[in-house]
């Protein structure tokens, strides 16, 4: 083979490439001759490569949990809480005449505790309660039923446990069904059918039954207590004042909501004001799961701060119900603002200034809602002037509707300009639903805070007296 030949079969030869990722988004391209790196620069190169993706995989994991961490403080004071309470727990197993007293049966305690702490004072009741109460009523029946199989012979005592034991577990198990018990009893129903079933099915093998009971039940009466002091005293967060709160940031984000779309509609460039804050009511209508459940778990705590006992939390989610009516409105409202077919510029400068001050004054509504919410005082004079003005601009805004058409017919290309007028009917039809839909807000709050005894603002003249109602 000549040198033209080699050199030709030489220049043929394949290249390998290694391509290094960078934190910053880069890569970098190594390109060498397969005579000139062998299997070791390769491998190294493969080392450099997974080291530089592990320490980006690391930082960014750091910085998730910083961020966490950082936007919510409690959350990382909660896991210091549930620390301490596990390490409390532990002194059972540390501490001789404790442990000679619950027996092997000590771990339940740190079961109880893992199973029940929750973030929240309302989570932690609900399962402590819950937990305690189907502990006791289920061992006590399973005690019961064991002894009635006793007294029943031998060829009848599997018969007598199987049976109770099929009995009380598809009963318990169809009463889950029914609302009321699977919103406020759900886990005590659960842990009530593992109770029996223990103490039921152990009982015809395991001797001392009743002393292993009460050691189980002991233990567990110290995981409960241990959570209840621990979630209370120390940071304590409350189902009923994060309740409270999202109920005043959501009406404050329907404002600014229906106020940015109606600018944003009449303005000179559509789309282009504010497009994070125009769309604040997705907030208010993904929140009911949660305030479903907020409202849940705030009735088993207990009274704290302004929340007193008996506190009407199931009106928050009667205002938050509310709020969503309201909140399809002003998505339908969006909608018309983000299409394509807008109606002229001449035609909206018609009901431009009476739109955008329906738009603010019912903001003001909202907002007079959620400054009496926030203050827990009753509204009165303010609120109630803020839905007169609404109401009169919606009749200003209903006779500018009805004189609008002959205005338009008198024009040329009458046909024209009537249908090109109805993408502005029908938004200033949805603003007068959503008038509508804020007066009903209004009227929630109202009876939020008739039940809930908010403080009364008497105004005297210049001067203004606050005072607090006898609690019930």
């Amino acid at each position: 083979m000549d040198a033209a030949a080699r050199d030709a079969k030489g220049s043929e030869q394949l290249e390998w490439r290694v391509t290094v990722p960078v934190p910053e988004g880069a890569s970098g391209t190594v390109e060498k001759d397969d005579d000139e790196v062998g299997a070791a620069g390769r491998a190294w190169a493969w080392l450099v490569a997974c080291v530089i993706m592990v320490r980006a995989a690391v930082s960014g994991f750091a910085r998730k949990v910083w961020k966490i961490g950082a936007d919510d403080p409690r959350r990382a004071v909660h896991g210091v809480k549930v620390g301490l309470a596990l390490s409390l727990v532990s002194v059972i197993y540390y501490t001789g005449p404790i442990y000679d007293g619950v027996g092997g049966n000590a771990i339940w305690a740190v079961i109880t505790v893992v199973v029940v702490f929750e973030y929240t004072v309302g989570g932690c009741v609900y399962k402590g309660f819950n937990r305690g109460v189907a502990t006791v009523s289920g061992g006590l029946l399973a005690l019961g039923v064991n002894w009635v199989a006793e007294k029943s012979g031998e060829k009848l005592h599997p018969v007598i446990l199987s049976g109770s034991l099929f009995l009380l577990a598809a009963t318990a198990t169809f009463l889950r069904f029914i609302p009321t018990v699977k919103s406020r009893f759900d886990y005590g129903v659960t842990i009530f059918i593992l109770t029996f079933g223990l103490v039921a099915v152990s009982g015809y093998r395991v001797e001392e039954l009743v002393d292993r009971a009460k050691q189980r039940m002991a233990t567990i009466g110290i995981g409960i207590a241990i959570c209840f002091s621990i979630c209370v005293l120390i940071s304590p967060v409350w189902n009923g004042q994060e309740l409270h709160l999202v109920t005043v940031r959501n009406m404050e984000k329907l404002a600014g909501a229906v106020e940015v779309c109606v600018d944003d509609y009449f303005a000179a460039k559509p789309g282009r004001q504010e497009p994070a804050k125009s769309e604040g009511y997705k907030s208010v209508l993904n929140s009911k799961a949660s305030e479903d459940s907020q409202a849940n778990l705030a009735r088993w705590e207990p009274p704290h701060g302004r929340f007193h006992f008996r506190y009407p939390y199931a009106e928050y989610t009667k205002v938050g119900a509310a709020m969503r009516h309201c909140a399809y409105r002003i998505e339908a409202l969006n909608s018309c603002v983000r299409v394509e077919a807008q109606a002229p510029e001449h035609v909206k400068r018609r009901l431009g200034d009476v739109c955008t001050r329906l738009a603010a004054r019912a903001g003001r509504v909202l907002r007079e809602a959620s400054s009496s919410v926030s203050a827990m005082t009753s509204p009165k004079t303010l609120l109630h002037f803020a839905v007169a003005d609404m109401n009169t601009a919606v009749q200003e805004l209903q006779g500018d509707l009805r004189a609008l058409p002959p205005i338009l017919a008198a024009e040329s290309a009458a046909q024209m300009s009537l249908i090109d007028a109805m993408p502005l009917f029908t938004v200033a039809s949805l603003l007068i639903e959503i008038s509508a839909r804020v007066e009903g807000v209004a009227d929630a709050v109202k009876t939020l805070a008739s039940l809930a005894d908010f403080k009364q603002v008497e105004d005297d003249d210049d001067k203004s007296t606050t005072r607090s109602d006898k609690p019930r």
